[in-house]
Parts: C-alpha cells; sequence; structure tokens
C-alpha cells in the first residue's frame, strides 16, 4: 500500500521532536570542531608597527589599512619577488587533513557518494532512524563497512529535504551544528547532476557534500597598470571576521544560476548595478578539498573577472564589509605571499588571477605544480 506523504512527514517531525529533548552521543560541537589556526606565515613573519601591531587574536587577526599598506611594498621583501613558497603556503591553508579522509563514512544517495559524514557525527545521526540508515556495505569504500543514506521511505527532493531539514534544526540547537544561515544548498554527485535534495548550508561541511561559490575579481587599469579592489570583512561577521576578501564572492544556493547569482552578490556587496555587473567574464574554477575535525569541504570557486570604470567606488549594501581599497596588483600577490591576511579561499582565486594576467612567470620555480595545485579537489 502506498504511503501518505503528508503522514510520513508528520511522524517524521513528531519523532524528530521527541528525539530532540534527549542527550545526543556527543553533547557538544566544541569536541568535534578544531578552529582554523590563524598563522602568521612561516614564509616572512611580520614584525609589530608604530601604526597597529599584527597579531593573532581570537577568531582572527587584527590588522589596519596601514598594516596592508606596509607590507605589500616591493621594498619589505625586495629579493622574494620569483619565490612562490608563500603561495604554496596558501594553498596547503586550504587543503588540509587528506590522511583524515579514513575516518569518514560515505553519504550515498540513489547510489551516488554524494557527500561523506565523519564517524563521530555519523552518531549523532543513527538516532534519526526515520531519516538515516546505515546500511552494511563496503563497495562505496571507507574503513567501516558502511555507508550513510537516506531512509527509503524518503523518494523526493521536497520530502528529504523537509526531513534532513529537521534533523538540522535539532542538531543546531544542541550546538552541533553552529552558525545556521537559512540558506540551502544543492546536493548533487557533480555540478548540472540532478539535485537530490537540498540541505542548511551550515551543514554543508558536517555532511561532506561538494560546494559551490562564486568569486569574483574586480579591477580597474590605470596608466597601464592594474588595480584590484579588495574589501575588509565586516568584524560581525561570523566567519573570518575582519580579514580581506574579493571585490565580490558567495555562495552558491538552490535554485539560481551562477551568472544571476553574480549580479546579485555585486549589488548587495560592492553596490555594482547590473548595468556593469552583466559584463563580468567566466574565467574558470578553482577547488580545494579541506578535513578539519569533522568537517569536510569539498568547494569548487567559479572565477570572474570584471574590468571596472576607472571612477567606480564600491559601496556595500548588506553590511557585510568594513571597507574597501583600490591595490596595485602586484602589492595584493605581495599580501597573498607575505601574509595571512586575506579570507583563505580568496588567496586561491586571486593566485589564479595572477596566473592568467601575466603576473608569474613559468621561470618561477614550482610555476606548473602551483598551477596544478590550483585545482586540488573534485573539480566537478
Amino acid at each position: 500500500m502506498a504511503s501518505n506523504p503528508n503522514l510520513l512527514s508528520q511522524k517524521i517531525r513528531y519523532s524528530i521532536s521527541s528525539l530532540c529533548n534527549s542527550k545526543p552521543p556527543y553533547a557538544s560541537s566544541n569536541a568535534l570542531l578544531s578552529v582554523f589556526p590563524f598563522r602568521r606565515s612561516t614564509y616572512l613573519p611580520l614584525r609589530a608597527t608604530n601604526s597597529r601591531s599584527i597579531s593573532a587574536v581570537a577568531g582572527g587577526i587584527s590588522f589596519s589599512w596601514d598594516d596592508i599598506d606596509r607590507v605589500s611594498q616591493p621594498q619589505y621583501a625586495p629579493h622574494d619577488c620569483s619565490d612562490l613558497g608563500g603561495f604554496f603556503d596558501k594553498i596547503g591553508i586550504c587543503n588540509r587533513g587528506l590522511e583524515m579522509h579514513s575516518e569518514f563514512l560515505p553519504f550515498v544517495i540513489e547510489g551516488q557518494i554524494v557527500g561523506y559524514i565523519h564517524h563521530h557525527f555519523a552518531n549523532n545521526l543513527r538516532s534519526f532512524q526515520e531519516v538515516f540508515i546505515f546500511p552494511k556495505d563496503s563497495s562505496y569504500g571507507g574503513c567501516f563497512g558502511s555507508h550513510v543514506t537516506l531512509h527509503p521511505m524518503l523518494k523526493s527532493h521536497e520530502g528529504r529535504t523537509g526531513a534532513v531539514g529537521e534533523v538540522i534544526k535539532c542538531l543546531a540547537e544542541k550546538e552541533l551544528i553552529p552558525g545556521i544561515r537559512n540558506e540551502l544548498y544543492p546536493v548533487v554527485s557533480s555540478f548540472g547532476a540532478p539535485i537530490f535534495f537540498s540541505l542548511e548550508r551550515a551543514a554543508a561541511p558536517y555532511f561532506g557534500i561538494k560546494a559551490y561559490g562564486v568569486h569574483m575579481n574586480g579591477y580597474v587599469e590605470k596608466d597601464g597598470q592594474k588595480f584590484l579592489w579588495i574589501g575588509k570583512r565586516s568584524q560581525a561577521k561570523p566567519t573570518f571576521p575582519g580579514m580581506l576578501d574579493h571585490l565580490v564572492a558567495g555562495g552558491l544556493p538552490h535554485g539560481i544560476a551562477c551568472g544571476e547569482n553574480l549580479m546579485k552578490e555585486c549589488e548587495e556587496e560592492a553596490g555594482i548595478p547590473r548595468s556593469i555587473s552583466h559584463s563580468a567574464t567566466p574565467v574558470g574554477a578553482v577547488s580545494y578539498v579541506d578535513i578539519d575535525g569533522c568537517r569536510y569541504k569539498r568547494d569548487v570557486l567559479f572565477c570572474y573577472d570584471l574590468k571596472l570604470p576607472g571612477g567606480f567606488i564600491p559601496k556595500n549594501q548588506d553590511g557585510e564589509v568594513e571597507s574597501f581599497r583600490l591595490i596595485p596588483v602586484g602589492n595584493v600577490a605581495n599580501v597573498v605571499k607575505r601574509t595571512e591576511f586575506f579570507k583563505p579561499n580568496c588567496s586561491i582565486v586571486i593566485i589564479d588571477f595572477l596566473f592568467r594576467h601575466g603576473y608569474m612567470n613559468p621561470e618561477y620555480l614550482g610555476y606548473l605544480d602551483l598551477l596544478r595545485s590550483l585545482k586540488s579537489g573534485d573539480c566537478s
């Protein structure tokens, strides 16, 4: 007899509601998470200045635009122009923990691996037996002889999204998934493939799904020299507060195309009207895979370039950017190379820009290795 999807949904919500009042196997996310280790670059240690000291603080790095200007100057380290070591360091920061892959269970939907879930975090899902099941099957790899999938009664996109969403809400209340965004990411085996269901953005790394985003290099040409607009993130941002960022960047949520999402982000983050942003050029993609505790990030970033009018001044509209500066591209490269001021994945996109715009020479030792490393993750 066919099941009634509405009754099933009500049953799942009631079941999850009762489970939310019970103690989870892991009561706090603090035991599961390791905070991103903001480190000063081992390539070129930074020195304190009179304007403001460059020092590591809880949750980020404290620095001023004066610090950025100082460390970006060629004379700050006059002999490092052909040394790519600082760039390799930034690639490494976004590609940590690969040796921990064996600690994760494959997350499988309709025979496709769509993610990876740490075996400790997976224990928090075992109580939700009407949503998640753990078949004994080693055909998808892994070291545990099983994988995670959704209950076979959950067949539709809407039903899966709703049921998993109730679980995420419960886990968030128990502080097992922090920073809920109320934004859905599509769960797919690869970009453009059928969408199995949609998942809360904050939960994406805990389920190891592929996540996609758009990053735009907004640049200006003056007297034959290129400059990049750089943003400094608001101190109120829950992630990477106060760090440097692209002029425009954002995740790619469910139900919106890359180009449309980019134009939306241009308006919100930099006040760029569609009459200008529609000229942004798609120039490729970068990827990385980062395992940090129970979080497994498999990100692909679609890269865009936008040549802006010389007189354009960006104005943030959503309160997420503290300020902007227009900086010569060569100086931006020095900041990426010498510091960890940039939000980590922005460094990869900027390195890609440096290759495409002729700021990297094949004569530099490690040129091809660095180029290949821009797609360290599964770029699909």
